[in-house]
């Protein structure tokens, strides 16, 4: 039988990470549930959806966390209902006592609520990840690949493996990210400090997002463990499960021109704003298209809505060389491409109006690529 107090904000915070993992929505109802599990060095908190599992750790050495463990055992609690319910109780301190039939007394302040509770022996057992050799990344870093990357993962379900981001790790350190929808691409090649057994795996993007969500900048590094078809994040008290997605991931290395017949360099923000101007208008036509025009070194941008009206503007640019060039495009693509760049400066590169043009930052080192797929218009 459970007997323990915790800190209320300490609680919330690691059941509020943990909940990330879970839907509400999940045709396996016991999914719905947190799993709490009381040891003497603390407690574990586990979701899961299927796709991914959170473990979340309160130590009892946490002095923030003030827990106080009287008995242990496991339980598991609707979560978000859980959730709410210890949200708004009234004291700083938090009494939780498991009672008989698996009912939990939660006790704060004034405030006793019952709550009712499931076997823990119904939940699935998360899938075991060897966890020797890690791959040690800083938590900074992989975040920044997934921000610059994740985006241009495909939605659509009829390409399963589309929606995942390719992470492929060569001469163990040398590691390769890239996700493409098939109508854009976004590549970033980075040397790692420490080296690490070579792989090549497909994640959700999915999942890279909430790892996202879940890691925080205070955790400095996250190690990386492999099975067959599991990943696991892992810092020192969250635990985070991903499936892999199955299937070859495209050759995405042919698709990228080496050679250009013009260029432009944009100030990032000005041309995002200006983008951001022409798609209130582009979203009321019918193909959804901003044309761009290159002539006689300058540079403009157009959209003609016949229900709505139109959109001419010069834009601001910082060089161009080459010939001259109309190509349309959707804008999306592009506004979502600048917000990932981390420069003040943008290179656009084209070859002509029907092939792919590439993005890169201003810089000397060209380790980050991305593409977008023109529109053909009459």
């Amino acid at each position: 039988m459970i007997q323990f107090s915790i800190n209320k904000t300490v609680f919330l915070q690691a059941l509020n990470t943990t909940k990330r993992a879970i839907s509400h929505k999940n045709a396996i109802p016991v999914l719905s549930t947190v799993k709490i599990e009381v040891t003497t060095e603390g407690i574990a908190l586990t979701g899961s959806n299927g796709q991914i599992s959170i473990e979340n750790f309160i130590s009892v050495q946490d002095e923030n966390a003030g827990l106080l463990i009287s008995s242990t055992g496991a339980i598991l609690l609707e979560a978000t209902f859980f959730i709410n319910v210890v949200s708004s109780l009234p004291d700083v301190v938090v009494e939780f006592t498991e009672i008989e039939q698996k009912q939990v007394v939660l006790t704060s302040g004034k405030s006793e609520i019952t709550l009712k509770g499931k076997e823990a022996e119904q939940y699935p057992r998360l899938q075991e990840v060897p966890t020797s050799n890690p791959l040690v990344l800083e938590t900074k870093v992989l975040k920044e690949i997934i921000n610059e990357t994740a985006f241009a993962a495909s939605t659509q379900e009829s390409r399963p493996i589309l929606t995942g981001v390719h992470f492929v790790l060569t001469d163990n350190t040398s590691l390769k990210t890239v996700a493409t929808d098939s109508h854009r691409m976004s590549q970033r090649i980075l040397t790692l400090e420490k080296s690490g057994d070579n792989f090549d795996v497909v994640i959700p993007s999915r999942s890279l997002r909430e790892f996202t969500a879940v890691f925080s900048d205070e955790i400095e590094t996250v190690e990386v463990f492999f099975s067959n078809n599991q990943l696991l994040f892992r810092s020192e008290h969250i635990s985070f499960y991903t499936r892999l997605l199955e299937g070859t991931y495209p050759d995405t290395d042919r698709l990228i021109p080496t050679s250009f017949n013009t260029t432009v360099v944009f100030d990032t923000a000005n041309l995002r704003y200006a983008m951001e101007r022409a798609r209130l208008l582009s979203n009321a036509t019918q193909n959804g298209t901003v044309k761009l025009e290159i002539t006689g070194g300058v540079v403009s941008a157009h959209v003609n809505s016949p229900e709505v009206g139109r959109v001419n503007e010069e834009l601001e640019i910082l060089s161009v060389t080459g010939e001259d060039l109309v190509i349309s495009f959707n804008p999306t693509y592009l506004i979502e491409a600048l917000k990932a760049i981390g420069n003040e400066q943008v290179k656009i590169s084209f070859i002509s109006p029907i092939r792919p043009f590439t993005l890169l930052p201003n810089a000397e080192q060209e380790d980050f690529v991305q593409l977008i797929t023109p529109v053909r218009t009459n």
